[in-house]
């Protein structure tokens, strides 16, 4: 009786240690398998300024932002005002710049937006000479850097992400074979007396396996189901994070979780 009240704090701690590496490897896992959607959102809210000359009339206005609207590559093409760009202007500054300068020196633009395969540098060239086209525009804008840098840095983020996700795999691996051992040496006397009986390999192990399974699915339910409560929560305070939400991969997820696979 003894015996067994002293290995249960260890399978207890070790169900706790399982379910906490395999709930942190389930949010790395989460982020990972749905970095694609992350990098589609980031990608399709760039945008592209499409400057007009400050005599264009409204008329030739609207039917630049409709043809750019139809093309297969926009997702969206706003028409922005001179008047409009001045008050955005203004509260990104701070001030009043008619009262500074004594007129408004922005032009009207179309905001444009382009669909995520299209946010690359040789496309966004191909566009920009699709706009410069019309003697309308007088310039075609975006933030170099952010496209330059945007493919590197998720790409970064996924490999990080992979790398410490195989680590904490490897840590509830190892857990689980600690807890075997620990619980075969704390029976190490009665092993003997049954090594010495004739006992098969299989048969003495068969316990310690059969406990290092249900530990490792208990702490892989635990796991599980703290990680649903948490995006959840997470999903209802920022619904922005619903981006991230794919039920079929995330139950894939939540599958291996259990499983180890």
């Amino acid at each position: 009786m003894s015996t067994g009240k002293k290995t249960k704090p260890s399978y207890f701690n070790a169900i706790s240690g399982i379910a906490l590496v395999l709930f942190l490897m389930g949010l790395l896992g989460w982020l990972l398998i749905n970095g694609r959607n992350l990098s589609r959102a980031f990608k399709e809210d760039l945008e592209i300024s499409v400057d007009l000359h400050d005599n264009t009339t409204d008329a030739n206005i609207q039917k630049l932002q409709a043809i750019l609207a139809k093309q297969p590559f926009v997702r969206e093409a706003k028409i922005i005002t001179k008047d409009e760009a001045l008050k955005m202007e203004n509260q990104v500054e701070g001030l009043n710049m008619v009262e500074l300068l004594g007129k408004n020196p922005l032009y009207a633009s179309i905001a444009t937006k382009l669909h995520e395969e299209y946010i690359n540098k040789d496309s966004l060239e191909k566009f920009r000479k699709f706009a410069m086209q019309s003697n309308i525009v007088r310039a075609v804008t975006w933030q170099t850097v952010v496209v330059d840098q945007m493919d590197s840095l998720f790409r970064k983020i996924s490999l990080i992400l992979g790398g410490i996700s195989v680590l904490l795999l490897m840590v509830v691996i190892i857990l689980i074979d600690n807890t075997v051992r620990l619980a075969m040496f704390s029976n190490r006397f009665l092993i003997k007396t049954m090594q010495m009986v004739g006992a098969t390999r299989f048969f003495i192990t068969r316990p310690f396996d059969i406990r290092a399974i249900i530990n490792g699915f208990a702490g892989g339910v635990i796991a599980v189901v703290s990680l649903w409560v948490v995006i959840s929560l997470a999903i209802k305070q920022l619904p922005e994070l619903s981006l991230l939400y794919d039920k079929f991969l995330l139950g894939i997820l939540m599958v291996g979780m259990v499983t180890k696979l």
